[in-house]
């Protein structure tokens, strides 16, 4: 049964940060006929993460929902580089470099797109048929003011930082794509915003109706701080042996679970209200809720069998096989303690020492790494303090 118009923007507006406008795309949506989404990725590197999921899973729900789905491989703004974010101008790649990197983007994104309801199309096929006199005219279409306004082309004019010329060409010819396919709506992170909107504004120029701009929020990594990428090697790959991703997304933050939990799986708002009430008050151990996350992400990609597998796996090899029979056992009073202070209190070393350590990467409690002086953790019946490779502390509430 088709769902109503207001029904399916109640679906379809859920995590969303820009809707351009929820109006719009419901006036759209009245028509009656399937709107036709588009979702332009540039193959500048061969693989995808879970930062693409965010915006991939939306299109699914588009695509669940009866529209016609349009992924566009920039195999030709490839070539010239998204600017986006970027506080340098982006090396070219060549076209065998693009080509390449293209089969494997629209391999992996069949992952959650549905193939068979999918329009795949490549951008070279009307960018690259145009004519210096085509570019010219598409150019005339915008004015540098405009292009400035975006604030990375704005901070590097003001410090002087080189822009090329073929960076400013590059929200055009995404913003062509959108006329080339004549596209209902786009989506995009938000940091495609200003692209998607210079598309709205040359679609009316070329005498169509304005795409519904629809951005999505761009996840953090395994560190926590920077947003998630290949570049910043904090990733998570759509293919990622099974292990090697439960393994990641165990490795996130605590305070990422709910995040990840909203933007990466179908779970109900009401659940994810109750789960981050739970970790804030701590309530439960953070742990559990991302053991269930990351068998979860596991299961999208590889399947209830694989997502099983790779938890014994990890039981196995991070929860029994790495902590030794025997150890030191410190018995401390039940309670929440600041990281610092409850190491400085076990003799593990002094303050600064101790802070060297969280710096590293090497104070694991309960298997949840620590890298934040501020982290307060709750001592209740029994904890794992591991500190580097060997040294483990068993620590027993009193």
């Amino acid at each position: 049964m088709q769902l109503t118009p207001e029904k399916q923007i109640e679906i379809l507006k859920r995590n969303c940060v820009d809707l351009i406008s929820e109006e719009e795309l419901l006036e759209r949506l009245k028509e009656g006929r399937p709107l036709r989404v588009k979702l332009g990725v540039d193959p500048s590197r061969p693989d995808l993460h879970l930062g693409h999921a965010v915006v991939l899973r939306k299109l699914k729900q588009f695509q669940d929902l009866g529209h016609h789905i349009i992924l566009i491989i920039g195999d030709f703004t490839a070539m010239i580089g998204d600017p986006s974010g970027r506080s340098a101008t982006r090396p070219m790649l060549s076209r065998e470099e693009v080509i390449e990197n293209a089969k494997s983007y629209a391999h992996q994104a069949f992952m959650i797109l549905d193939k068979d309801k999918t329009e795949i199309r490549y951008n070279n096929e009307w960018l690259g048929a145009m004519t210096f006199a085509d570019v010219v005219k598409l150019a005339g279409k915008y004015t540098v003011a405009r292009m400035l306004e975006r604030e990375d082309f704005a901070k590097r004019y003001q410090e002087g930082t080189p822009i090329s010329v073929a960076e400013f060409l590059y929200p055009l010819a995404q913003a062509y794509d959108s006329v080339a396919i004549q596209a209902d709506v786009e989506l995009g992170g938000t940091d495609q915003l200003f692209n998607l909107m210079v598309g709205r504004k040359i679609q009316e120029e070329h005498g169509l109706k304005p795409q519904i701009v629809m951005t999505m929020p761009i996840i953090e990594g395994t560190d926590g701080k920077l947003k998630m990428s290949k570049s910043y090697n904090n990733y998570i790959g759509f293919t990622d042996e099974p292990k090697d991703m439960y393994g990641k997304v165990m490795s996130i933050p605590d305070e990422l679970i709910v995040k990840y939990a909203r933007l990466l799986t179908d779970t109900d708002e009401q659940v994810l209200t109750e789960m981050e009430k739970k970790i804030n008050e701590k309530l439960v151990n953070p742990r559990d809720y991302k053991m269930w996350l990351a068998k979860e992400i596991v299961k999208q990609f590889r399947g209830e069998e694989k997502a099983k597998e790779a938890e014994e796996y990890f039981v196995t090899v991070f929860q029994k096989k790495e902590i030794p029979d025997e150890m030191p056992e410190k018995q401390i009073e039940k309670g929440n303690y600041n990281i610092v202070d409850l190491l400085d209190k076990l003799g593990v070393g002094t303050r600064s020492e101790i802070k060297r350590l969280i710096t590293q990467g090497g104070v694991y409690f309960d298997n949840n790494r620590i890298d934040n002086f501020k982290t307060v953790v709750e001592i209740n019946l029994e904890h794992i303090l591991r500190i580097g490779k060997r040294q483990f502390i068993k620590i027993l509430g009193i």
